[in-house]
């Protein structure tokens, strides 16, 4: 067994590590190689240090991490990356967490700053056990809250399982849409019209208030349309939209990873807000996802009220600091 350590920018492409995603339990879209490789492209800063835990030319683990003024991150930014930290084959977190602590040795970091790993992961407790047996110093903190809604096999299911309020809340809601907003239906980009769909969304989204509505600057805007451009040929983007007599009155930029759907961002027309466009758009979302066959409705990172109205459970994720 043995770690490489590269700080080659080309290795997004040349090691790709997408089936130890795909069979970590814990690997997400944010995980995989193509998606960093983006992110890197746009906001990354200091040096890529990907790590690969390999028996013979097979990868069994691989982190990817940035180092910046002494500072050991995992690569992504938590802004914009949801879920980050390294992968594995099952079982092997032990191990590769210790193995790849050891191999980062050799860069010049003080302190790691390690966020986006949910609290329940293998890798937060074998990280921080890694370290210990390091002879570092670890702190735990809080990374926020990321509300799951595990997804049973029919959408009839989902409704009775949530509690009657919000049950009825949400039928109400999809019943005055029929009955005052006239025709409505569900639309999907393809790959003809992601450009100007993309153009509507980010209207939609500066027009929200508060910080939302100062979210997508330029820089933002060119990796919402990369997201777009690179994933959505491939199955993994989604950007769907509720029309209303035509008029997309909510959309909603969502990823599709195994049996998982993430809702990543969204937004409304707030001239159309009698409607709940929003809350019809997300329930049709997880009606589509049902239907699918998947098991989980990811609704990402952010304690907002409005994802528990949907029956989700909250999720911790944690935050880890490593001293040397």
């Amino acid at each position: 067994m043995s770690v490489e350590v590269i700080e080659d920018p080309r290795a997004f492409v040349e090691e790709d590590w997408s089936e130890v995603v795909a069979a970590d339990p814990g690997g997400t879209f944010f995980h995989t190689p193509a998606y960093l490789k983006v992110w890197w492209e746009e906001f990354g800063a200091g040096a890529p240090a990907i790590a690969l835990l390999k028996e013979g030319r097979r990868t069994v683990a691989a982190g990817a991490f940035e180092f910046d003024d002494g500072v050991l991150r995992f690569l992504g930014g938590f802004d914009v990356t949801d879920y980050m930290g390294p992968v594995a084959i099952p079982g092997r977190e032990a191990v590769a967490a210790k193995e790849l602590l050891s191999a980062l040795e050799v860069l010049p970091w003080r302190r790691a700053d390690l966020r986006g790993m949910p609290v329940a992961s293998a890798w937060y407790s074998a990280l921080e056990s890694a370290a210990v047996s390091h002879g570092y110093a670890t702190e735990r903190s809080s990374d926020g809250v990321a509300p799951m809604l595990p997804l049973p096999s029919r959408y009839a299911a989902y409704l009775a399982d949530l509690p009657p309020k919000l049950r009825h809340e949400l039928e109400r809601k999809r019943r005055r849409l029929v009955r005052e907003g006239g025709s409505h239906r569900l639309r999907r980009s393809t790959a003809e019209t992601l450009a100007p769909d993309l153009d509507r969304f980010l209207q939609l989204h500066r027009s929200s208030e508060g910080a939302k509505g100062t979210f997508m600057h330029p820089g933002m805007e060119l990796f919402f349309r990369r997201l777009g451009e690179a994933f959505l040929p491939r199955g993994l983007f989604r950007l769907s939209f509720l029309e209303i007599g035509g008029v997309s009155a909510a959309g909603a930029i969502g990823f599709v990873f195994g049996d998982t759907f993430y809702l990543y961002n969204s937004a409304f027309d707030r001239s159309l807000a009698s409607f709940s466009p929003g809350t019809v758009l997300v329930s049709e979302l997880i009606q589509e996802a049902i239907e699918e066959g998947m098991t989980a409705f990811d609704m990402l990172k952010g304690d907002l009220g409005y994802k528990y109205r949907f029956g989700a459970v909250s999720r911790q994720v944690g935050r880890l600091q490593i001293m040397r």
